[in-house]
């Protein structure tokens, strides 16, 4: 059911790092957001794939973790993604529709959970050095790396409180707590 997965659908941010994920379970990610939808249908998305540690390790370097967390760098060694997909945009076909990397990517990570992958959508991306570790040409723009791997958090929905704080926070036995505003709260 479409609602088990979306519920399964977190933002993973410890891994086992160890477990690695398959080039070919990256592909049929990676189509089905070829499969989605796309604005004008000019499906201007490209995607490089990275499951080997020393390609991962480039892109590791030019990602920001977790916002809130200022006390954390991102994962310790162990607990790093074992594969990235790096989402671009081809600008020789256009910019496209501003919806469509969010709809590839989540259907990507739609398709992750459904084989008991998690991941985490990425956009604090120091493209400049990303584009270079790569070796992009210049008609790739660089929208979006998405983190993947088998999860080693527990990750906890939870209504919003009083005080209305978004924040996401980790307890003292590190389970991700994820604030979200009440069904009643979003339906005017």
């Amino acid at each position: 059911m479409i609602k088990e997965l979306v519920l399964k659908n977190r933002s993973y941010r410890r891994f086992y790092q160890d477990k690695s994920v398959d080039m070919n379970t990256l592909r049929d990610l990676v189509d089905l957001a070829r499969l989605s939808p796309s604005g004008a249908n000019k499906q201007v998305l490209r995607y490089i794939l990275s499951n080997e540690k020393e390609q991962n390790e480039k892109i590791s370097k030019c990602i920001f973790w977790a916002g809130y967390y200022k006390d954390w760098d991102g994962p310790k060694e162990g607990e790093k993604p074992s594969a990235y997909i790096v989402v671009l945009k081809d600008t020789s076909l256009g910019q496209g529709a501003p919806q469509d990397d969010g709809i590839a990517v989540q259907s990507m990570l739609l398709g992750a959970v459904e084989n008991n992958l998690g991941g985490c959508i990425i956009g604090n991306i120091d493209r400049k050095n990303l584009r270079e570790e790569l070796n992009l040409d210049e008609k790739f723009e660089i929208s979006l790396v998405v983190a993947l791997g088998y999860p080693k958090e527990e990750v906890v929905i939870e209504n919003i409180n009083e005080s209305g704080d978004v924040k996401y926070w980790r307890d003292d036995k590190q389970v991700h707590h994820v604030p979200k505003r009440t069904l009643d709260d979003l339906i005017l």
